[in-house]
């Protein structure tokens, strides 16, 4: 492993839990920062610094173009969804904006069912891809880079995924729109997310549901972590509100947190040039699979899931494209 990323996760501590239902958090604590100056994506759009919009008037279903108008770089996290323009979109990877530039970046589609302009700039609706599907997207994109050299993830069978998780929790969007789920589900999202909260020096989170490891996301800088905390926890509780059982009982023990740390300790540290700037290192052990962007030798953000049975691997009529066969203006 990368020795940048070994000297991080040796500064990392496990905090006293939180825990409401089947949804517990382990506060990763350090003094750790990594001195890189950014805004967050969230930041940028608010501030319009940055423009997001469809790469041309025809659009590209797996890319959007960024123009990134401020004076300092914009972080775009793995999972942030895009709102607008011809459909709705996730990024597939954390990526670093330089200053003062323009780049097209990978993302794939969560809403199935549209493919018409709702205005032509994309906007931040403070919302994250849950747990579960940045888990499969993350060991789909580790396969694309190895074969391909290519940030991808299966776009059908995402599309297929998000379908099955409105129905298992009875909801109804007419496009197909992971946005529907997060809104239809709101009331009770908010019954888990006001129960967390930041504590000090906390750069990240152990996330843990019914029990088990989920992921961990961790960042160099500690504000970092508190800006898209809210949209983080929402992901993870999304998934937990999915499988929720009043009628089990689901203890939080830090052993598992440990051995997930260890485990992530362990993993092989596959370098890939980043979208933008730094290193985009794909992690993998026995158990666990992920990225961490590194930049200048400092950790950027790292985002680490449990592997568990990839839906990408176990669905029929599965598509998965070349990069450059993606490209359409067809209706969905």
């Amino acid at each position: 492993m990368l020795q940048a990323i070994e000297e991080y996760l040796s500064t990392l501590k496990i905090g006293r839990k939180q825990v409401y239902k089947n949804l517990a958090l382990f506060p990763l604590l350090s003094s750790y920062r990594a001195a890189v100056d950014y805004i967050t994506l969230d930041e940028a759009i608010n501030e319009d610094l940055i423009e997001v919009t469809e790469v041309d008037e025809t659009g590209s279903v797996p890319e959007l173009r960024v123009e990134n108008r401020h004076s300092g770089m914009v972080l775009i996290m793995d999972g942030d969804e895009l709102v607008g323009a011809k459909q709705n979109r996730i990024v597939n990877t954390t990526i670093l904006i330089p200053p003062k530039s323009t780049m097209v970046i990978p993302v794939s589609c969560v809403e199935e069912g549209r493919w018409h302009y709702e205005g032509k700039r994309f906007r931040s609706e403070n919302r994250v891809l849950s747990h579960e599907l940045r888990a499969a997207k993350a060991g789909q994109v580790n396969e694309n880079l190895r074969a391909h050299g290519a940030y991808l993830a299966d776009q059908g069978v995402l599309w297929e995924q998000i379908s099955r998780k409105a129905s298992r929790m009875r909801t109804y969007s007419p496009t197909g729109a992971m946005a529907d789920i997060y809104e239809g589900n709101r009331d009770m999202l908010s019954d888990y997310t006001e129960k967390f909260s930041v504590v000090r020096d906390q750069v990240g989170g152990v996330f843990m549901i019914n029990g088990r490891v989920a992921g961990m996301d961790a960042f160099g800088r500690a504000d970092t972590f508190e800006k898209v905390f809210t949209k983080l926890l929402d992901s993870y509780a999304l998934d937990a509100l999915d499988i929720y059982d009043e009628n089990k009982d689901t203890k939080a023990l830090k052993t598992p947190v440990t051995s997930f740390l260890k485990s992530v300790r362990s993993a092989k540290a596959n370098e890939h040039p980043s979208v933008g700037l730094g290193t985009d290192c794909r992690l993998e052990s026995r158990s666990t699979a992920g990225f961490a962007l590194v930049l200048d030798g400092r950790v950027i953000h790292m985002s680490v899931f449990r592997k568990t049975r990839n839906p990408w691997n176990n669905t029929r009529n599965s598509r998965m494209q070349r990069f450059s066969q993606r490209r359409t203006n067809r209706v969905y």
